[in-house]
């Protein structure tokens, strides 16, 4: 049975999914006991026009138009690295688009837009071994240093947590940061597919969870690794990547999971977090990792204009 049904369009050098417009199942997440970016009351004091749809959500619309090109490789090797560039609301339509990889190639850039041409997202996706630097791994050589740091004044670069077990089965509810389940999510993913929800209708004999829900699955116990960062502060995914290397992911199969803070950097309104979480299966070579840059809004931690003025006393 085929993987999905999603309309394409094929051009000369690109593929284009249909425009989408994804649901936003946030609204109740809450973090560090408090709403998140993708609370609209949170979101508005913070001048946005209202909660966020979060940003893996996105990396769903992508994976017709990889399987188009890589077939089954790209639920086994597939990697999606993207930096968000502008957040999508509830009700808007956006739109996946590929540029076809040059010959000889496994990676590709991809971007994300909304109908009036603003870019949600721009990166690349790839399978396979990378010879080629990925999307994130090029914007880590560029990082501007993360300077007089107070949120994350206690963070240190290699710092790595210990190893967590996860597991996400259908009807699992996955905690405050994502109240909802796999089951629910699947009712409303802009491409369904049979892969996910039967075994028997893809080439591994079990459901395998879809790219954009390993980002919760990675989450899902990352709330008691404790990394020492100041708070509450509400923060949200600047950039993201998730790799698969011997995938797929199974539903209701027990993984661990292990974070390394691999980099700091800073901007005028926020203090990031860079971290990779590693997964393993039953041996010790990972199977799938991901890269988040987890970015702290400064002014949405009540101290830090007053512990920042405290730096230069």
């Amino acid at each position: 049975m085929k993987a999905f049904e999603t309309s394409i369009t094929e051009a000369a050098d690109s593929l284009a999914g249909p425009f989408r417009r994804p649901h936003q199942m946030l609204h109740a997440q809450t973090y560090d006991s408090h709403a998140s970016i993708h609370d609209d009351a949170t979101a508005q004091k913070l001048g946005f026009q209202g909660g966020t749809i979060e940003g893996p959500t996105h990396f769903s619309q992508f994976a017709p138009l990889c399987e188009r090109l890589w077939g089954k490789a790209w639920f086994e090797t597939g990697c999606i690295s993207a930096h968000y560039r502008n957040p999508s609301f509830e009700g808007e339509e956006v739109q996946a688009i590929l540029a076809k990889p040059e010959p000889g190639q496994a990676n590709c850039a991809i971007q994300m837009v909304k109908r009036d041409g603003t870019e949600v997202l721009r990166g690349t996706a790839s399978v396979g071994d990378h010879e080629v630097a990925t999307a994130l791994e090029q914007r880590l050589t560029e990082l501007k240093p993360l300077a007089d740091p107070v949120i994350l004044r206690d963070v240190k670069v290699g710092m790595k947590t210990t190893r967590q077990t996860v597991r996400m089965d259908f009807d699992q509810n996955m905690g405050e940061l994502y109240p909802f389940s796999l089951a629910d999510k699947l009712k409303v993913i802009t491409e369904p597919s049979p892969w996910y929800r039967d075994g028997s209708k893809n080439p591994w004999g079990r459901p395998i969870i879809p790219m954009e829900m390993l980002s919760v699955l990675l989450q899902y116990r990352s709330k008691e690794d404790r990394l020492p960062m100041r708070g509450p502060a509400v923060g949200l995914f600047a950039d993201q990547e998730i790799r698969l290397m011997r995938g797929p992911l199974f539903v209701g199969e027990d993984y661990q999971t292990e974070r390394e803070v691999i980099a700091l950097s800073g901007s005028r309104r926020t203090e990031s977090l860079w971290v990779r979480t590693n997964v393993f299966g039953s041996g010790d070579v990972p199977v799938a990792s991901m890269l988040l840059n987890l970015a702290s809004i400064k002014d949405s931690y009540a101290s830090y204009q007053r512990e920042h003025a405290a730096l230069y006393a």
